[in-house]
């Protein structure tokens, strides 16, 4: 038989196609998994840096929220201490620094708050000093609670720049805590 001006037995037509190539060449999936891998290793190594981003920015976010959470409880140890600013920032301070970050990316902004607690509502007080508000400490119905709220933030800096997400974002969380009083 004549294929492509060459001459063939019938042995070697089994394994060569009308265009005198290989048929089982043609039919090898050899290089299939190495194009496939080609192909999708861009698309895996970008949802791999995405997924290694989103950890990092909830990580720094649980650690936000810790120390916000160790500045509150400092400041809900008594009355005296939920008015002493330093100690609370110095409280969140060291528990944001035991987690292996620098507290120079941290922002700490204690308040305190009062009012009067009954069946679980709280109605908030003008004031919380008896200097300013002679009713302060007093309640109709209910009893006089304290609260101490901390809010501590940090900046999350993105290693890499995706579009339509900004480079630098902002963690925020605030822990609110009663007051115990003695």
């Amino acid at each position: 038989m004549n294929v492509n001006g060459k001459t063939r037995t019938s042995l070697e037509l089994g394994s060569w196609d009308r265009f005198g190539h290989d048929s089982k060449i043609l039919r090898s999936p050899s290089g299939q998994s190495l194009l496939e891998v080609a192909l999708l290793a861009p698309m895996l190594l970008a949802l791999l840096l995405g997924v290694i981003e989103m950890g990092r920015y909830a990580y720094l976010s649980i650690l936000v929220g810790s120390a916000a959470r160790a500045g509150a409880a400092y400041g809900a140890q008594s009355l005296v201490l939920s008015v002493d600013t330093s100690g609370i920032q110095a409280a969140a301070d060291n528990d944001f620094r035991n987690n292996g970050q620098s507290t120079g990316k941290l922002t700490v902004i204690p308040s305190t708050s009062c009012g009067c607690d009954s069946a679980g509502t709280v109605t908030p007080a003008p004031s919380c000093s008896t200097a300013t508000d002679a009713t302060a400490g007093i309640c109709n119905s209910g009893h006089w609670v304290v609260m101490v709220s901390v809010t501590a933030s940090a900046t999350f800096n993105s290693l890499f720049s995706y579009p339509g997400i900004p480079k630098t974002l902002t963690v925020s969380n605030t822990a609110t805590l009663r007051v115990a009083q003695t």
